[in-house]
């Protein structure tokens, strides 16, 4: 794809196209957190950025719809990623997924040649884990099978007595966080309200994190702002930590 003009003639379309993106990040980590960050406007169909040099510092991201992407420009234009603030317009070339989708999809077939050896590598992948008794359709993070507390078991849930809500303070509780988000995702959310200080999350307790403010007013209008906050599939829950 290439670098969209700054004109006012773009066509409002289902492609967003970023950049001032900071080019220390590495790829992976920038598609993970762009589709973190992204994800609370409407379903993404897939993040686009490259090693070049010529698309480096650039990135596109493909909704499922137009107002979608126009929420996405609108509300995160300028936004702090990774202590850089985004420029985004409407891209001016359409995505090939897009292309595919309303016929107008013409193939490359360099880019045919790496799918298809793409597709075989996760065949094999997929065929190993079977071999293995493993269902590659509830393979947890990175392929692996997921932990004994997240697979239901047939006796149903116990029983748990609610706890009484934490008093407010100036530090949160955070829970339902997707397992690959990383603090510095984390902490773009939580660092556009005044007094915060830092992200901590627990690594031997996947999904849950810890986020601190100057005081409890602080906090509290970062709960007001962020409750329910989509990332990636998974709405967050924010509470007040107990001391």
């Amino acid at each position: 794809m290439e670098e969209v003009n700054t004109g006012n003639e773009i066509p409002q379309n289902m492609t967003i196209y970023i950049n001032n993106l900071n080019e220390k990040i590495k790829i992976d980590e920038l598609k993970k957190s762009l589709h973190a960050v992204f994800s609370q406007f409407g379903k993404i169909l897939e993040v686009l950025a490259f090693k070049t040099l010529k698309h480096k510092g650039q990135a596109w991201v493909v909704f499922e719809d137009v107002s979608s992407a126009t929420s996405a420009i609108r509300q995160m234009q300028g936004f702090p990623f990774y202590d850089k603030p985004m420029r985004i317009q409407f891209a001016k070339t359409k995505s090939d997924i897009i292309a595919k989708a309303d016929g107008t999809f013409v193939p490359r077939e360099r880019r045919k040649r790496h799918e298809e050896k793409g597709k075989k590598r996760k065949d094999q992948h997929d065929a190993n884990q079977a071999a293995m008794g493993m269902n590659p359709a509830y393979a947890g993070a990175y392929g692996t099978t997921p932990p004994l507390s997240q697979i239901p078991f047939p006796g149903g849930a116990k029983s748990v007595i609610p706890e009484a809500p934490a008093p407010p303070n100036n530090i949160l509780f955070v829970q339902n966080v997707p397992h690959d988000t990383t603090p510095m995702t984390l902490q773009m959310f939580f660092l556009q309200f005044p007094g915060f200080k830092e992200v901590r999350m627990v690594e031997a307790k996947p999904g849950i994190a810890f986020v601190e403010y100057g005081d409890e007013m602080q906090a509290t209008v970062a709960v007001q702002g962020l409750q329910g906050l989509k990332i990636g599939q998974q709405n967050i829950l924010i509470s007040y930590a107990k001391k």
